[in-house]
């Protein structure tokens, strides 16, 4: 038995049947709150603890499936090269939209940070929460920050902004496509770039391109992070 957890096809196969599970129960359900990817997670975790299973053998197989994180990623990239000629349309409201947004989310997690009496570190660690995992880690480290916060800040950003950008969308009644995939991007990453390709081809190739331009914007910005810190 101990054999079977340590091999690689424990993690792989959990975590299939886990997603699979979780896209099913959301599928049918209908819910918001019943996130595919949310509830996957969720039955690993617990399949882990109630067998007492060391996450280091799930992690032989689940390795082997993060592996393939960025290379999805990049294929992202697909799309916007779909949608190029929007982004040549497009390009300064763009570029303007990237900058302020991820200007926005660095000034308003330092100010709540200096209102709830964080000290250095924590503030160092959540500053670069909107942008994917590698740029975040690398910048949170380079300042002082703990990468294991910051990882965890990265990954409840992307789940928040995956569950609520539908809802955030109607709510403000944002129509241009263009305009929620770039909102979506700029604050959620990755996870939330998935359910932007969820609502269609051109916000999830917008979401796409604001990963990049925030993950570039913030790495110029965390330049200045000492002073903020």
């Amino acid at each position: 038995m101990r054999e079977l957890l340590q091999s690689p096809f424990f993690g792989i196969t959990l975590t299939a049947a886990a997603y699979v599970l979780g896209m099913k129960i959301q599928k049918k359900s209908g819910l918001v709150i019943c996130n595919g990817l949310v509830l996957a997670a969720l039955m690993i975790i617990a399949l882990l603890t109630v067998f007492h299973i060391p996450y280091e053998d799930y992690y032989v197989g689940g390795s082997i499936i993060n592996m393939f994180l960025s290379p999805a990623t990049v294929c992202v990239a697909m799309s916007i090269y779909a949608k190029r000629d929007v982004l040549k349309r497009n390009l300064l409201p763009v570029l303007v939209g990237c900058t302020v947004g991820a200007g926005t989310s660095v000034l308003s997690v330092w100010a709540l940070c200096r209102a709830f009496g964080l000290d250095a570190a924590l503030t160092a660690s959540l500053l670069p929460k909107s942008v994917t995992t590698p740029i975040a880690t690398a910048i949170a480290e380079s300042h002082g920050g703990i990468v294991s916060i910051t990882a965890v800040a990265v990954i409840f950003t992307g789940i928040v902004g995956n569950l609520c950008a539908p809802l955030l969308i109607r709510l403000f009644r944002v129509k241009d496509p263009v305009e929620a995939g770039l909102g979506i991007g700029a604050c959620s990453h990755a996870m939330g770039t998935a359910k932007a390709l969820e609502l269609g081809e051109t916000e999830g190739a917008m979401s796409g391109v604001a990963i990049g331009l925030c993950g570039i914007v913030t790495t110029v910005l965390a330049l200045f992070f000492e002073a903020l810190l």
